[in-house]
């Protein structure tokens, strides 16, 4: 019994002694942390996907207390709450924040099978990883994309999936989040966080080929060879042609589609407008407005009508030419001057005459 006692004493005095050096650790060595990152913690959506730039929702709630205690949360937002989120966070924490337009994952490429013809069969790891890093792929085009789907493996909310009859993933508006994490697993940086736009309008190059226009034109049909037609026909300067490529700033685009109509390629989509684009044909539309100029013309012929009413006119112009005959009228008035000389034969009688008398 002495022996059992006198464990228990010693086990009882070990974990005593151990309990006050790690109460006196605990508030020696205590880190602070602000109670408002638990309670920022708790609005977040707690998707923990990264969009936001942080390592989880934990990070973005600490980055946003911190930038409250700043004095400002610009650069601060989470994808997946939206400003719904944002505008509840900034209320906990007594802040201000401008609102933000909606972002949505752009497929920066329409290189679907109809489009891009295969040449070659790949019979490796099936990821567009593996098949980036071992060339071109099973395509011409070294730009496009692969279509083994790592964007939607890496889509935690279900928004992007592969098109069966193209090839190319569509993105879901209403589930994308615009985290970001399918950008970040493409590895030919297709994919793109574009503002959503008004009614979820937008206008974007569908191509990032950049090689020269006849390269591009063989490896796709409807790649963009860089004529620059595009960035002349835009009046606001939204569009910039760089290594053969053009490319849209959704930041100066005003969804005018102008440059959709002077595309020769059809490089560059219009997404979720009403009707279809102006085409250029109603620039011709003025040449029909010239023909009804052109109509009076047959009012003239009835007005030369009247040039047989002026031939009747005519004739009886022509009708004194019978006024000439008196001149074979005159004709006879010399015919007397013959006459005239007669006398002067019976004048040389009389002289003659005389001359014989005497």
């Amino acid at each position: 019994m002495n022996f059992i006692l006198i464990a228990v004493i010693v086990l009882g005095a070990i974990g005593l002694i151990a309990a006050v050096v790690l109460f006196v650790a605990s508030k020696k060595f205590a880190v602070y942390e602000d109670p408002r990152i638990a309670q920022v913690a708790e609005v977040l959506p707690g998707a923990n996907c990264g969009g936001c730039g942080f390592p989880g929702c934990s990070g973005m709630a600490d980055a946003l207390v911190k930038g409250a205690d700043a004095g400002s949360l610009d650069g601060l937002s989470c994808p997946v709450g939206g400003s719904e989120v944002m505008t509840k966070v900034a209320d906990l924490l007594g802040m201000a924040i401008a609102n933000s337009e909606p972002m949505v994952a752009v497929v920066r490429c329409n290189g679907t099978c109809e489009h891009r013809a295969k040449i070659a069969e790949y019979a490796g790891l099936r990821t567009c990883a593996a098949m980036h890093a071992c060339g071109a792929g099973e395509t011409a085009c070294g730009f496009g994309c692969l279509g083994c789907g790592d964007c939607v493996a890496a889509c935690q909310f279900g928004a992007i999936s592969i098109d069966p009859a193209t090839g190319i993933p569509v993105v879901d508006e209403e589930k994308c989040t615009s985290c970001g994490a399918c950008v970040k697993a493409c590895p030919r940086n297709i994919i793109e966080l574009r503002k959503k736009g008004p009614k979820g309008r937008r206008v974007f190059v569908s191509c990032v080929n950049k090689d020269k226009g006849p390269v591009a034109m063989k490896a796709c049909a409807v790649s963009c060879i860089g004529c620059g037609k595009c960035e002349k026909e835009c009046p606001f300067g939204a569009i910039t042609v760089e290594n053969n490529l053009a490319y849209i700033d959704f930041e100066k685009c005003r969804l005018c589609r102008k440059c959709v109509t002077v595309c020769p390629k059809k490089a560059i989509l219009d997404v979720n407008f009403p009707t279809p684009p102006p085409t250029p044909k109603p620039k011709e539309a003025p040449k029909p407005v010239e023909k009804p100029a052109e109509a009076p013309k047959p009012a003239e012929k009835p007005v030369e009508a009247p040039k047989p009413e002026e031939k009747p006119v005519e004739k009886p112009v022509e009708a004194p030419k019978p006024v000439e005959a008196p001149k074979p009228e005159e004709k006879p008035v010399e015919a007397p001057k013959p006459k005239k000389p007669a006398p002067k034969r019976g004048a040389m009688l009389d002289t003659d005459s005389s001359i014989s008398i005497k």
